[in-house]
């Protein structure tokens, strides 16, 4: 029997052996495959095709393969850069007969990426090339893009649905009361509102201020933008009177927009492919409405940038900083500061450019980066930050060390400030019948204490540490600026400014997109020629296999009407109420935060992560009953 056992042991061990090893050469054939870079398709001559069906990003995220396997199918995200850059291109190209763009699932972007996309597109029209664009429905986004086309087309089911930045903010006092928390706020700063969302029920005078103001101007420039790029559009019916508008059509609101001069032509799919074929020749292969076009990874491959003359470091840091190696699309302050550390021990950088679209986030990340850019400076080279949307907090933060800020006009910054924000439950946990006691032998053991509630001495500790933090953050700005912490203070507090503001107070020094930024690096470091050369980890096999293979749409993709359109944009903010939930619960430490730039952040990126914060949002939920 026992000899019975022994053989049936190595039975299994070799069994278990072999699916072992096949799994092992299953994964290195795998990566082999994914390795293998195939030859890029060609170019044809026709138009340059991008039908965009997700959002318009800084920098795109990598794509983790347990979500994709998962079936969390990701939503598609184009980097600015590569858009802007492809048109660009396009505007030379004798290949290139048009540039067409479908914005049908297009779930949109921040201001300043398609300000640089329609820039890109007027290079094309003054090339005396057609640009040509189609949608069901134009959102305020889809219309900023449009306005730059030659042609503008409506399918005559759609319409155009402009609102103008705004709408409602979430406010927990209420819902926290109810669950008897008690949420220990620490912080400085009169506008620092990123905590008032669980003290408030509604805004404060301040916040109130500084967002109007803000997103004002932000709505000033959109409308500037538009009516420069299609002077005949006629944008005051739409938005003070929007049921006259469409009732004036009949109720037709296909034919109300193009009465405003807002679209050029009505028709489907198909006439706005026959009207491309006119243009272009048509594709007999792609069915009715086929025409001949290229697809913006082919062409992103055939045109490579050009590696002319000095190289000129760029390194990103987008979206939230976080403590860790997290991204690209989220910055991870120790893998920002290990590419910028590159920067300085290599020899084939004239210069840096810290390309900045990010609300902040943790301080001690924030500060990694920060002295990441400082040893370049050290270094002897020269130093420019490039704003994006956002460089606002701990986005300000890591731009201190540069010697010239560049911003745009509706670029959101400031927000010069930091808080804590710490829940305890001892109120809470008596009503399911959970006490504590506690043993002591110091004021300061087991705090903070979340169950016990936080003792006297600990709260004065963490409102000093927010203090001294808020004093240095005053400190780095006051010597970055050349001005007194004094006179940081006033402009400081927390409060957001918009890119044209921050200019006349000092914290940016010119307007100018990342180009000038690399333009004035290379000035500074005596580059006749030189290059952009973007610094940055490179995507795993694994990850770009997924990429390739995404297939989701954003959104706003699935509505069909005005009515799902309006609706569409409001999903955002059930998303919204589980993220502030759980950054009250789970993140730790100092914060320099812009919770105002949360309506410019990727909101492809609040809609992957809407499924993990479901768990914590119905566990509240149920609490509650």
């Amino acid at each position: 029997m026992s000899f019975a056992k022994s053989v049936w042991k190595i039975l299994v061990a070799i069994k278990d052996g072999l699916v072992l090893l096949f799994l092992l050469l299953f994964f290195a054939a795998l990566y082999a495959v994914l390795s293998i870079r195939p030859a890029p398709g060609q170019v044809k001559d026709g138009a340059l095709y991008l039908p965009l069906t997700g959002f318009v990003v800084e920098e795109a995220s990598e794509i983790s393969p347990t979500a994709f396997l998962s079936g969390n199918t990701p939503v598609a995200e184009y980097p600015a850069r590569d858009l802007s850059r492809a048109i660009a291109e396009a505007a030379t190209d004798k290949r290139i007969k048009a540039v067409v763009l479908d914005l049908e699932a297009f779930g949109g972007g921040a201001s300043v990426h398609l300000s640089q996309i329609g820039a890109a597109m007027d290079k094309v029209r003054a090339a005396k090339k057609p640009v040509l664009v189609r949608s069901l429905i134009y959102t305020d986004d889809a219309m900023q893009l449009a306005a730059h086309a030659s042609e503008v087309w409506l399918d005559p089911m759609g319409g155009v649905v402009v609102t103008g930045p705004g709408g409602s903010l979430l406010f927990y006092k209420g819902l926290i009361d109810k669950l008897k928390a008690t949420v220990h706020v620490f912080k400085v700063g009169t506008y620092k509102s990123a905590v008032e969302p669980y003290l408030r029920t509604d805004m404060s005078p301040e916040s109130r201020e500084a967002m109007q103001g803000v997103y004002g101007a932000v709505w000033q420039n959109w409308q500037d933008e538009v009516k420069k790029a299609r002077p005949k559009a006629d944008l005051a019916p739409m938005l003070t009177d929007p049921e006259k508008w469409v009732a004036d059509s009949g109720g037709d609101a296909a034919q109300a927009a193009v009465k405003s001069g807002l679209v050029d032509r009505v028709g489907d799919g198909v006439d706005f492919g026959k009207r491309v074929a006119e243009l272009v020749g048509a594709d007999e292969d792609e069915g009715l409405g086929g025409f001949k076009s290229t697809d913006l990874s082919i062409y992103l491959a055939d045109k490579k940038p050009s590696k002319a003359g000095k190289a000129i470091a760029v390194v990103t840091v987008a979206g939230e900083i976080v403590d860790g190696d997290a991204g690209p699309g989220t910055a991870g302050g120790d893998r920002i500061a290990d590419l910028i550390d590159g920067v300085t021990d290599s020899k084939d950088y004239a210069g840096l450019v810290l390309r900045v679209d990010s609300p902040g986030g943790s301080v001690m990340a924030s500060e990694r980066i920060r002295k990441a850019v400082e040893r370049v400076k050290a270094k002897g080279l020269p130093i420019a930050v490039s704003m994006g949307s956002l460089a606002a907090s701990g986005g300000y933060w890591v731009a201190t060390p540069a010697q010239r800020i560049f911003a745009e006009p509706s670029t959101i910054t400031g927000s010069i400030g930091v808080f804590a924000v710490l829940p305890s439950f001892e109120n809470a946990l008596p009503q399911i019948g959970v006490t504590t006691d506690a043993i002591r032998t110091t004021p300061m053991s087991g705090q903070p204490d979340i169950l016990g509630g936080l003792s006297p001495q600990v709260s004065a500790v963490l409102q000093g540490q927010v203090e001294r933090i808020y004093g240095r953050f005053l400190g780095l700005v006051s010597k970055s600026r050349g001005k007194s912490p004094a006179d940081i203070d006033k402009i400081a507090q927390g409060r957001i400014w918009d890119g044209g503001t921050a200019r006349q107070l000092g914290l940016v020094d010119e307007f100018g997109g990342l180009d000038q930024a690399v333009a004035w690096v290379a000035k500074q470091a005596k580059a006749e020629t030189f290059h952009a050369a973007y610094v940055m980890d490179a995507p795993s096999p694994f990850a770009q296999f997924f990429r390739q293979m995404e297939t989701g749409e954003a959104p706003a993709a699935g509505s069909h009407d005005l009515a799902g359109a309006l609706a569409a944009r409001q999903q955002g903010l059930l998303v919204r109420l589980e993220a502030d939930l759980m950054r009250l619960t789970t993140d730790g430490g100092i914060k320099a935060y812009c919770l105002e730039c949360a309506g410019e952040e990727r909101a492809a990126a609040l809609v992957s992560d809407g499924q993990a914060r479901v768990g914590l949002f119905a566990m509240l939920m149920q609490f509650m009953r």
